[in-house]
């Protein structure tokens, strides 16, 4: 996989971000693939499409890509508020590929791939998206509201990369990592939100830990569900889920190891 961007593609573009935008599509399209199934290429949608810039025409997995320069950050700003919010609870909103690129000045630029991840659709949920404040009155948009992705809600194992720091990660491992989490798309969202918000929770803990270390959230968890009264037995049933899914094995005695 070559992590260099092919420059030559941009040379008729002035924007900095027409020519990003140019370069990182066209990189994708030529040593992307789609993680779930493996193919190769993917397909592109039409231009200014609304939902998604990708898709696999052999599982029909869809993915919407990021760019950034630098390095890979906790929170990524993303478009409209609302948009956003009623794309993730729609049954077709895409996978978000998030890319992140480093500039070499010299004669003419050129661009690296550093870091190319996916974060499954499944591990989107409200509570991630995060409203910025409206634009002044005197903006050309007076009052749009945007969003920024707060990936610090998104368990370890949601974070498929397939560069890390510029070191491309084997095809296999990327589709063992992303399927093995496919049985989130068969709960209901908020039976998701609970497995999410648990995982959450001892993604915070070593790789072993207790069964009363994970109850130390349960004010925390109550916070996000105060009509629920009996949140440490809801934490026992989550644990269960992430222990018959492989995410995490029982060591007896309330003690867990986290797996992978």
């Amino acid at each position: 996989m070559d992590l260099n961007f092919d420059t030559k593609l941009a040379t008729n573009y002035h924007s900095k971000s027409q020519i990003i935008r140019v370069l990182s599509e066209a990189w994708v399209k030529d040593h992307g693939y789609c993680p779930n199934c493996s193919v190769k290429p993917l397909a592109e949608f039409a231009n200014n499409r609304p939902v998604a810039d990708f898709y696999c025409a052999n599982c029909n997995e869809q993915y919407e890509l990021k760019s950034k320069k630098a390095k890979l950050s906790n929170v990524i700003n993303d478009g409209a508020y609302d948009t956003m919010m009623q794309r993730i609870s729609s049954e077709d909103n895409p996978s978000f590929f998030f890319l992140t690129y480093s500039a070499h000045q010299g004669d003419s630029a050129q661009y690296s791939v550093n870091n190319f991840l996916i974060i499954p659709k499944h591990f989107f949920k409200s509570d991630m998206i995060v409203k910025r404040k409206p634009l002044s009155p005197k903006a050309k948009r007076a009052g749009w509201i945007g969003c920024n992705i707060d990936l610090r809600q998104v368990p370890e194992l949601g974070k498929v990369f397939l560069v890390k720091n510029q070191q491309v990660i084997p095809r296999d491992t990327v589709t063992q990592r992303f399927q093995q989490t496919l049985f989130l798309r068969g709960q209901t969202q908020r039976a998701r939100g609970w497995t999410l918000d648990v995982w959450q929770c001892i993604d915070k803990l070593g790789a072993n830990f207790s069964l009363n270390q994970v109850y130390t959230f349960a004010g925390e968890l109550q916070l996000k569900y105060p009509d629920n009264h009996h949140i440490h037995d809801k934490i026992r049933q989550q644990l269960q889920i992430l222990r018959d899914k492989g995410i995490i094995e029982f060591l007896g005695g309330g003690n867990y190891h986290k797996l992978n």
